[in-house]
């Protein structure tokens, strides 16, 4: 799975505001909001089931980055966004470091196939330090884009 089959372009930010965990995850499902993967309706929604999925442990992996993610009945295809922290926001990571680097993933229920091969594909390009050191340097979207396109066409 590349990131070109779930990544909605429209909803990536290269520059969160947000300042906490809830926040950050407010302002990424309402980039998928505006993008159109999510209806307005659907929002706090899928925002509750990403902070559930929090409690039960932070998503925050480490090295600068989390990948929050849920499954919600509203979608009805795995999407997905990027968003990037300029300060890094605290999200309870594993080894205790700010989190600059977001990918969120909402899939639909009965997709569980789709999530973990995006989650696969979302872990093997983070194990990349260059892709991760060029993703958090990324001033704009196309920036991002460009990088997630050179990672599916395994040009990094």
């Amino acid at each position: 799975m590349n990131f070109s089959d779930f990544i909605e372009v429209k909803a990536i930010r290269a520059d969160l505001k947000a300042e906490d965990k809830e926040t950050v995850i407010e302002e990424l499902v309402q980039a998928l909001v505006q993008s159109g993967g999510v209806k307005p309706e659907d929002k706090m929604g899928i925002v509750d089931a990403v902070m559930k999925r929090e409690e039960l442990g932070s998503t925050g992996i480490g090295r600068g980055v989390a990948v929050p993610h849920t499954k919600h009945p509203s979608v009805g295809r795995l999407i997905g966004t990027v968003g990037i922290s300029r300060d890094g926001v605290d999200f309870n990571s594993l080894d205790g470091d700010k989190v600059h680097i977001f990918f969120l993933l909402v899939s639909p229920p009965d997709r569980p196939g789709d999530h973990l091969r995006a989650l696969e594909n979302i872990s093997r390009q983070l194990r990349d330090d260059t892709f991760c050191r060029f993703l958090r340097q990324s001033q704009t979207v196309e920036d991002i884009q460009q990088l997630l396109d050179e990672a599916d066409n395994n040009q990094l």
